[in-house]
């Protein structure tokens, strides 16, 4: 007896051992991740309207994404773009979306289409196949202002992942066939509880290894709308530039006009009643009896000094 629970106990330790040649990891999200930094690279550049083309993205990404020897990349994309017709640049990016069998995964609109003030933020997830051709797309929808591109190589996680679960799916396999063996009800017990505890790290990275599939196989892509009177000039020589700053000068001025009359047509009843306040205040002031003014008393003049005749002059005291 003694024997058989001293072979169970080695045969557990070496299905724990089994477990542990996934490399070093860390726990994140109810997954595992090693804790290696994945690559980066970014890349930042400004885009006029109707000419935006990734300069990071493959034309042969699809096929690697599906390929496993292939390295598994995660390409984003963040935009920032204007319309002057922000209904039907809407529209563009809906179709942009659909033609290219990407999906919505958030979206969010603010403002109002009565104060011409609109704004949209969109976060899209693009078949990385489709990557490229989406980007021509939104170009040619509005006005792109900037554009900024990322990739993240996970290649060294992506392989440790699969490396976990070759061994967890090793070490059920081992104690699936003590189980088998088991003569007794507490052996039994011990391996269903060790069973219990790899088939919960089996579905953690299988869920894992999901995610970094789809990560790879589709592009995050972010959208951010603005609604505009004038698009900003993008790539236009310094003497368009000051044409363009003359004619927003104007556009300023127009509005800020516009601007006045409505605020005095809203305040109307506020400027009629503070007219008639002045009126009757003007009334009261006019009606109101003055003071008469008390004449000043006379002044008396001083007395005549009479003259000195000669020989009245003070004798000097000897």
């Amino acid at each position: 007896m003694k024997k058989r629970i001293v072979r169970i106990t080695a045969a557990l330790c070496a299905a724990a051992l089994l477990a542990g040649c996934g490399g070093s990891i860390s726990s994140k999200d109810g997954g595992y991740y090693t804790t290696e930094a994945a690559a980066q690279e970014s890349y930042n550049y400004d885009s006029a309207a109707g000419s935006v083309d990734s300069g990071l993205v493959p034309e042969n990404a699809a096929e690697a994404a599906t390929d496993e020897t292939a390295q598994k990349i995660i390409y984003n994309a963040s935009l920032s773009m204007e319309s002057t017709d922000f209904d039907t640049t809407r529209e563009a990016l809906m179709a942009a979306v659909e033609a290219n069998g990407a999906w919505l995964e958030s979206t969010s609109l603010y403002g109002t289409e009565k104060d011409h003030d609109r704004t949209a933020d969109y976060t899209v997830r693009v078949p990385v196949g489709s990557y490229r051709a989406f980007l021509a797309a939104v170009g040619d929808a509005g006005s792109v202002l900037n554009i900024s591109e990322s990739a993240e190589n996970i290649t060294s996680s992506y392989i440790d992942v699969q490396a976990r679960l070759s061994a967890l799916e090793a070490q059920r396999d081992r104690l699936n066939a003590l189980a088998d063996q088991a003569e007794t009800t507490a052996d039994l017990l011990e391996i269903e509880s060790q069973l219990s505890d790899v088939q919960y790290q089996l579905e953690n990275y299988t869920r894992q290894l999901r995610s970094m599939d789809q990560q790879v196989s589709y592009s995050t892509v972010d959208i951010y709308l603005r609604e505009v009177a004038t698009l900003t000039p993008t790539g236009v020589t310094f003497g368009e530039r000051i044409a363009d700053a003359f004619g927003g000068g104007w556009d300023a001025f127009v509005g800020f006009l516009q601007g006045l009359v409505i605020a005095l047509v809203y305040l109307w009843p506020v400027l009629l009643i503070a007219v008639a306040v002045v009126f009757i205040l003007r009334k009261v002031w006019k009606k109101r009896p003055r003071k008469e003014k008390l004449p000043k008393p006379a002044q008396t003049p001083p007395p005549a000094e009479y003259p000195v005749k000669p020989g009245d002059e003070p004798k000097p005291k000897y």
